[in-house]
């Protein structure tokens, strides 16, 4: 899969990454990749933008961390307006899912 496929959807993924913990942009492309068995594999262009998008939205903050021995890394986490908007995101990808999937499955329509 590409990131054009992730079009319109990858800012919720990266909420919901940064959902368990604060992590440095390696490490949200790396668990994209991972909690996605590898079907989403994204380049640093596609990630690090989105990340800034989201801390100008102030969906995200960011602290400059430098653990021992390493080199320094910025560090994003969900803020509160964040984790408001996850919430949100997700009540609607879940309709917006049941109806994609009741249409592609050949299911009896469900109710709106």
């Amino acid at each position: 899969m590409t990131a054009e496929m992730l079009k319109g959807h990858l800012d919720n993924v990266i909420l919901a990454t940064l959902e368990r913990e604060p992590l440095h942009g390696y490490a949200v492309i790396e668990t994209i990749r991972h909690r996605s068995a590898g079907s989403f594999d994204l380049p640093e262009g596609t990630i690090y933008p989105a990340l800034h998008r989201l801390e100008l939205a102030g969906l995200l903050a960011s602290d400059w961390v430098e653990p021992a021995g390493g080199r320094r890394r910025r560090v994003y986490r969900l803020t509160a307006k964040g984790q408001s908007a996850l919430a949100a995101r997700r009540a609607h990808w879940t309709r917006f899912a049941r109806a994609v999937d009741s249409l592609l499955g050949g299911e009896a329509p469900w109710p709106a």
